[in-house]
C-alpha cells in the first residue's frame, strides 16, 4: 500500500506542476513585458529662433508614416516654448530604435506650415540631425538607439525662412 501511495503522490505532484508552470510563465512574461517599458528618451532642442508658440514632437518606432503622418507615431507631445533651449521627454519606451521629428509651431496650429512651393516656413528638426535639402529624411537616417534606461539626444532646429 505504501508503494501505491508514493506513486499516487508523484502523479499528483506532476499534474500540479504541469498546471502551475503555465501560470508562472505568464506571470514572468507579464513582469518582463512591464519591465521593458522603462526606457526614457530626453531631447534637448537647440537653435530655436524665438520663444513664440510651441514645440511639437513625434516619435516613431518604425518607418511607416515617418515623419509626416502623426497617426503612425508611437507618441506625440507639444510644449509651450519658455526658453531658447528646451527639453522634451518621452517615457515608457522599450529599448530599441526610434526617430523623432520636431516642429517649431509658432502659430500653434499643430502643423508645419509651408510656403507656396512647399518649403517649410516654420522651424523643424530630426533626431540625428540629418541634412535636409529636398524632403524629409528617411527613418534610418534619423533613427537613434534608446537604451534600457535613459538616453539623451540633441536636435538642432533648422529654418529655411523666418519664424
Amino acid at each position: 500500500m505504501k508503494k501505491k501511495l508514493n506513486i499516487a503522490l508523484q502523479k499528483t505532484s506532476s499534474l500540479g506542476l504541469m498546471l502551475l508552470l503555465p501560470i508562472l510563465g505568464n506571470l514572468l512574461f507579464l513582469a518582463n513585458a512591464k519591465a521593458e517599458l522603462n526606457s526614457t528618451l530626453t531631447i534637448e532642442v537647440e537653435g530655436l529662433k524665438n520663444k513664440s508658440g510651441q514645440i511639437c514632437a513625434t516619435i516613431f518606432d518604425k518607418s511607416q508614416g515617418f515623419p509626416r503622418d502623426s497617426k503612425n507615431a508611437l507618441q506625440s507631445q507639444c510644449i509651450k516654448i519658455t526658453e531658447l533651449s528646451q527639453k522634451l521627454t518621452f517615457n515608457n519606451l522599450r529599448a530599441g530604435s526610434y526617430a523623432v521629428g520636431l516642429i517649431h509651431d509658432a502659430n500653434e496650429n499643430g502643423n508645419l506650415d509651408t510656403g507656396a512651393f512647399g518649403a517649410p516656413i516654420e522651424g523643424f528638426g530630426f533626431s540625428n540631425n540629418p541634412e535636409v535639402f529636398t524632403g524629409p529624411p528617411k527613418f534610418n537616417d534619423s533613427a537613434v538607439a534608446v537604451s534600457k534606461t535613459t538616453t539623451d539626444i540633441k536636435i538642432k532646429m533648422k529654418y529655411f525662412f523666418g519664424s
